[in-house]
C-alpha cells in the first residue's frame, strides 16, 4: 500500500478492536523522497537519529517509516501523531510511553528493501518481520549458525530452488518471535523450532526448555508482496487479521 493512497483511511480515527490485529504494508520508495513532510512529524530525538545515518536513501526511509508510525498510532489514539512519546526496553523494543499505554495499543515494525511492515494489536504482545529474498549466499552455511537441528534438516530435505526462499521464511518467522517477546538476540535462536515451510496453522513447533511457551503464541506467514517473505506472532488466540495492504481478513 502506498501510504498517500490510503489518506482517506489516515483522515479520521481509526479502530483497532481488542480481537484484531491489523498490518499495514508501505512502499516506502514511492514516498521516501517526501522527507519534509515526514520530518514535521519526527520528535528531535528522532531527527537526531535520521541525521547519523551514512547513506542518503537509508535516512530517508528512517525518517519515512517512523512518520508513518506515529502517523498511524495518531489515528488510532485520535491525538496527534508529532505528540506521541515512546519508551524502550533494554532490548530496544518500543511501546507508548505512559499518558497513552492505557489504550492497550501494541505495535511492531520491520522493513527490508523498498518496503515496511507495520503491525498493530491491543493487550497482545506482537512481532512483524520481512525479508527480500536473496540468492547471494550459502544457505547451509548461514543457518548452520543461526537455526536449530531441526530447522537444518528441514532446509536439508529440501530442492535447491526452494532453499532461498524457505531459508528467509524461517529467518522472518524466528526473528517475529523474537521480537513479540521482547527478548531479541539474547533469546537464543537453537531454542526454538519454527517451521520453514508454506503453514496454514501455528508455525511455532517448539520451544525449550518449556515445551507450554509454543502453545502460547500465534505464529504465521502474511503476504509481503513478490520477492519479499514476511511472518507475524502474536501473544495468545481469538484473534483475526485485517491487513490495510489488501483489504483481507
Amino acid at each position: 500500500m502506498n501510504i498517500v493512497d490510503a489518506d482517506f483511511a489516515l483522515a479520521s480515527p481509526l479502530a483497532l478492536p481488542e480481537d484484531e490485529v491489523q498490518v499495514w504494508r508501505v512502499d516506502l520508495e514511492s514516498i521516501r523522497g517526501d522527507e519534509s513532510r515526514w520530518q514535521k512529524v519526527l520528535s528531535p530525538d528522532e531527527s537526531n537519529r535520521a541525521s547519523r545515518f551514512h547513506f542518503f536513501a537509508d535516512r530517508q526511509r528512517f525518517v519515512a517509516s517512523r512518520a508513518l508510525l506515529r502517523t498511524i498510532l495518531g489515528c488510532y489514539l485520535a491525538i496527534e501523531p508529532k505528540s506521541l512519546s515512546f519508551i524502550y526496553s533494554q532490548k530496544e523494543k518500543p511501546s507508548l510511553a505512559p499518558g497513552s499505554a492505557n489504550s492497550g495499543i501494541t505495535f511492531n515494525i520491520s522493513h527490508s528493501g523498498g518496503i515496511a511492515l507495520f503491525a498493530f494489536a491491543r493487550k497482545r504482545e506482537i512481532g512483524v518481520d520481512v525479508e527480500q529474498v536473496r540468492c547471494d549466499f550459502e544457505v547451509e552455511a548461514i543457518a548452520s549458525r543461526f537455526f536449530s537441528s531441526h530447522e537444518q534438516e528441514q532446509l536439508r530435505s529440501l530442492p535447491e530452488e526452494k532453499k532461498f526462499e524457505s531459508f528467509f521464511r524461517c529467518w522472518t518467522r524466528k526473528e517475529a518471535y523474537i521480537k513479540a517477546t521482547g527478548d531479541g538476540l539474547s533469546l537464543p535462536l537453537h531454542q526454538f523450532d519454527v517451521s520453514v515451510g508454506p503453514e496454514n496453522g501455528n508455525a511455532l513447533l517448539s520451544t525449550r526448555p518449556n515445551k507450554s511457551e509454543a502453545a502460547l503464541w500465534s505464529l504465521r506467514e502474511i503476504p509481503a508482496g513478490q520477492g519479499y517473505v514476511a511472518a507475524l506472532c502474536v501473544w495468545g488466540r481469538g484473534w483475526h487479521l485485517k491487513d490495510w495492504s489488501s483489504g483481507a481478513r
